[in-house]
């Protein structure tokens, strides 16, 4: 065995897997009413693509990825579009989406598919083909897988390709019964992520008491070159951050992913679906998905997209007296459901109905006495306590610091609290607070910059507007200052008429033109005088006298 890298903490838990894994995966029947929610991946929700009264075809694109992460859903079985609308669906809060709702036609009727040649696409093409062909992660996070296949602005070279068929979650079989199954179909997704992401060094990474599933894998393997690798069965190995450091032996930085240490990491059912969509052209439109619990025939089904959980329930001949608690995934990671009339998404790996006895015993909640029995078990070498004060206290920074978004929620530390504390339940309480409060932040950053946005636009149309009245002002001023000349030159003609001394205006009528006042004065005859002699004596003379 090649050398491994154990990682701190984790748990030896209660398998519970003989339940469900000792028959072959059994093909569901197929309901008459699907509900195809258009989120089922992490992203933007897919853009619909029908509406009721359509028909669609099986494999028929009913949901359009709508943005870089996002991922395609496709119509399950051929039919009629009952609805488009808001229905409940697996999620822990509880709260409805939008769904497509189709009526079976029970023809089973497909779109016109066919293989790809995936060696003669640009890896951009290759990618887009598996983007619309709606592959996410099936390990439970469906995080689209186009995404994780684009190392652009990532990393230069990939060292390792790790595929994680650990399953380490109890009750859930899944993974196992795949492995073992169809291992051939898995290595052939195996080698399309291969030729995209071109590593040197592919790992296998199956927990150690899942012998059957580690023979299949490694036959299929021959002559790839790929490693199967047994881990120790612990809780979490099958996390990605610990399976890294159980196969490398990188440690994945602290708000890092694995891709920063050259590494990435796949599920075996992803790459099962890779395969059918290459090799088949087959949409993911069912996954395999493990029934168990408190019911009377546990299993797995290959089960469309959209089949409800009281359906599958049912086929596994119903539940047993004592259900207490429905939940999807397992009894550490997953949730309690509100109601089994929720559909099978990409994300669900396991319905566990569980008893009493599957369950912690509800104990009364004690003070922390400070025994540090969280720190030892963490898998993600966290403080528990110190986050689990900084929670309580909603001191939401304080967390932060202390590398909140770190924890991966295992549960490890909530399940050996001698106090009974729910850790798990505050860790995600304050992450859902610093979200909240995050998103506000966002938005009043966003109202802050169109306000700003408004105030430049405001500025920039008034400066426009005064560059155009700077641009007419020219010929304007022209006319105005030409106007202005001729009047000053008016008004200096006029004045310098006016300061003139002027001649009586009855002398002046008389006097012709040239002729000065004087000279008309010197032809002018004097006047005649009665009676006397002294006619010729100026009239101011005889006044005198």
């Amino acid at each position: 065995m090649s050398r491994l890298y154990p990682f701190h903490g984790g748990l030896k838990t209660v398998r519970h897997k003989t339940e469900s894994n000792q028959w072959p995966i059994q093909r569901a029947a197929l309901p008459h009413r699907l509900t195809v929610p258009l989120r089922q991946h992490i992203g933007a929700i897919a853009k619909s693509l029908v509406q009721a009264g359509d028909r669609v075809l099986k494999g028929q694109m009913i949901g359009q990825a709508d943005g870089y992460i996002s991922a395609a859903v496709h119509a399950p079985t051929s039919g009629m579009v009952a609805a488009v609308e808001t229905c409940p669906v697996p999620h822990p809060s509880g709260l409805p989406d939008l769904c497509v709702v189709i009526d079976s036609d029970g023809e089973e009727c497909w779109v016109e598919h066919q293989p790809v040649d995936y060696r003669a696409l640009h890896p951009s093409e290759l990618r887009n083909v598996l983007r619309n062909a709606g592959i996410v992660g099936l390990g439970g996070a469906a995080f689209p897988s186009a995404v994780k296949l684009n190392l652009s602005g990532q990393c230069e070279h990939l060292d390792t390709l790790i595929l994680n068929g650990a399953e380490c979650e109890p009750w859930i079989t899944c993974d196992d019964r795949l492995m073992r199954e169809r291992a051939t179909g898995i290595v052939a997704g195996l080698q399309v992520m291969t030729h995209l992401l071109e590593p040197r060094e592919v790992l296998i990474g199956i927990e150690d008491d899942k012998p059957e599933a580690i023979a299949a894998m490694a036959e299929a393997c021959v002559g790839t070159g790929y490693q199967v690798r047994p881990i120790p069965t612990r809780y979490p190995s099958g996390s990605v951050k610990q399976l890294v450091k159980l196969l490398t032996g990188k440690e994945t930085p602290v708000e890092g992913l694995p891709v920063d240490v050259g590494v990435q990491c796949f599920n075996a059912a992803t790459a099962y679906t890779v395969h059918r969509a290459i090799d088949h052209g087959e949409p993911v439109i069912s996954r395999v998905v493990t029934v168990t619990g408190h019911v009377s025939q546990p299993g797995n089904f290959e089960a469309l997209l959209g089949t409800s959980f009281a359906d599958l329930v049912e086929q596994c001949g119903g539940y047993r007296e004592g259900v207490e608690r429905l939940i999807m995934g397992g009894p550490m990671m997953g949730f309690a459901l509100h109601s089994d009339e929720v559909p099978l998404t990409k994300a669900a790996n396991c319905i566990l109905a569980a008893s009493a006895a599957e369950l912690t015993p509800a104990q009364p909640v004690m003070p922390c006495i400070r025994c540090g029995a969280c720190v030892d078990v963490c898998p993600a070498n966290l403080l528990p306590q110190q986050l689990y004060w900084h929670a309580r206290a909603k001191e939401f920074d304080k967390a932060q610091d202390y590398h909140l978004f770190s924890c991966i929620e295992c549960g490890c530390c909530s399940y050996v609290c001698p106090s009974h504390i729910p850790l798990v339940q505050y860790y995600r309480y304050a992450k859902n607070e610093i979200w909240a409060q995050e998103k506000e932040k966002q938005k009043a950053e966003l109202a802050r910059q169109r306000h700003q946005a408004r105030l430049e636009r405001l500025e920039r149309e008034k400066q426009e507007r005064e560059a155009k009245l700077r641009q007419k002002a020219p010929a304007k001023t022209i006319k105005a200052t030409k106007a202005s000349e001729a009047g000053i030159k008016l008004d200096i003609e006029a004045a310098v008429a006016h300061a003139k001394p002027h001649p009586p205006s009855s002398i002046s009528s008389h006097a012709e033109e040239g002729e000065s006042i004087t000279d008309y004065s010197a032809r002018t005859p004097a006047l005649p005088v009665e009676g006397g002699s002294r006619g010729s004596e100026p009239l101011s003379s005889k006044q005198d006298a």
